[in-house]
């Protein structure tokens, strides 16, 4: 007999209360309500009024998402006295009424900030494969629960690749639409130019499903779509080097199985582009700049109560004049459609999502050159993608003793196409 929502919630509730006492990866836990979710799915599915492909599918939200009558923490403690929100943001409207299951809130750095995934207020949840290595963030319980089974869907949020880099190091799927696909309404904001919202998922199905949902469209199975003909582009040159040897051999096995699948895989130049995107953002970062103006109230006077790793950054960007800004942003808009035309002759581009699998923890906690590092390194091919405003979706790559993804890139709007080719790829991994 197959097992109720209301058994799969149970079973999951069981297993987090084991481990209350040193919980990282979920800040909150909405129990009850998610016990009334589960009972009014399962009533669904007896009566055979189902809402879709989430009803009764438990799910995990960012702690960056407004739940109606609490503060949205953002991954730290000053905004625990910041008003409640007075109803909950789109996308958990949307999911609520898909059916979904809300269970919790996950953990997240503060103010979704960097890579790693470190949050020295509420700890640090250990990666799914390994403990003592990092989640990978911004989105770092998301990762780890959609991987350790306690969510079949977390909805994270993506501005310089906070969704694939925890997808990636904790093998599991993650899918950055394109910006502005999915309602903001209600999500607390890194930047308002990069900031996306999306799934991560076991498998491509239920991302594409979870997106669905998200871009208030109704969900629909993907065809069934073959390799073959499909045009990859692999971009050879910056984003390639300083691959660890595991990384490299994986995805260079994953481009001959696409090959012996029937794709044509070629490299693309791609070089000239990201030279003048890096030096448009030398003086400071697009995400740096953006959320230095969104936290600049509270800087001078709480700072002392932030991680000084975000903190410090912020506090560097207020000398950046907004005549920086505004020349930074018109040069991106001529760069992004630059990049849109390079891309116009491939179905996809592939690259790995990280060169490395996840660091250990301990040495980037007590570290900052150490961490900057990582940061780097983790940041550095997810948020061209942001940057250009493309989509992407990392897929766990086979036969790895340590997770790493597979990112696969498709151009602006490109989101359903991607997702139907990223399902080949899926099924020619497995």
């Amino acid at each position: 007999m197959t097992a109720t929502a209301r058994d799969r919630l149970e079973d999951i509730l069981s297993e987090l209360q084991k481990r209350a006492p040193d919980e990282k990866v979920f800040l909150k836990l909405y129990a009850e309500g998610a016990r009334a979710a589960a009972d009014a799915a399962d009533a669904r599915r007896y009566g055979g009024d189902r809402l879709g492909p989430l009803d009764g599918a438990v799910v995990s939200i960012k702690d960056l998402f407004d739940i109606a009558g609490e503060p949205t923490l953002a991954g730290s403690v000053i905004r625990r006295s910041a008003p409640p929100a007075g109803r909950d943001a789109v996308a958990v409207e949307r999911l609520r009424r898909a059916g979904a299951i809300i269970l919790g809130k996950t953990n997240m750095c503060e103010f979704a900030f960097d890579g790693v995934g470190l949050n020295p207020h509420y700890g640090t949840p250990g990666n799914a494969r390994d403990p003592a290595r990092i989640p990978g963030g911004s989105s770092s319980g998301a990762g780890v629960t959609v991987a350790e089974g306690t969510s079949a869907i977390s909805i994270g949020s993506d501005t310089g690749g906070s969704i694939r880099i925890p997808a990636a190091l904790n093998g599991v799927v993650g899918f950055k639409p394109t910006m502005k696909r999915i309602a903001m309404g209600g999500v607390f904001p890194l930047s308002p130019s990069l900031d996306s919202i999306g799934p991560l998922a076991r498998t491509v199905a239920e991302c594409a499903d979870a997106d669905a949902v998200l871009a208030g469209e109704a969900p629909q199975a993907l065809p069934r779509l073959a390799l073959s003909g499909l045009k990859i582009g692999v971009p050879r040159g910056h984003l390639l080097s300083g691959a660890e040897p595991d990384v490299e051999k994986a995805f260079e096995a994953a481009l001959d199985l696409l090959r012996r699948n029937g794709a044509t895989v070629a490299d693309v130049d791609l070089e000239d582009l990201l030279a003048r995107m890096r030096e448009a953002t030398r003086p400071a970062s697009i995400a740096s700049i953006e959320a230095t103006e969104i936290h600049a109230d509270w800087l001078l006077r709480k700072a002392a109560g932030v991680d000084p790793r975000v903190s410090g950054a912020l506090l560097e960007c207020m000398a950046v004049p907004a005549w920086a800004y505004l020349r930074l942003m018109r040069r991106r808009g001529e760069l992004a459609r630059a990049m849109d035309e390079a891309a116009r002759p491939f179905d996809m581009l592939a690259l790995p999502t990280v060169p490395v699998v996840a660091p250990l923890m301990e040495p980037l906690v007590h570290s900052d050159t150490l961490f900057n590092a990582a940061d780097t390194i983790l940041l550095r091919n997810p948020e061209v993608v942001n940057q250009f405003d493309m989509t992407a979706i990392s897929l766990p790559m086979p036969d790895m003793a340590l997770p790493a993804g597979l990112m696969l890139v498709a151009r602006h709007g490109h989101d359903r196409r991607l997702l139907e080719m990223a399902a080949a790829v899926e099924s020619a991994f497995s």
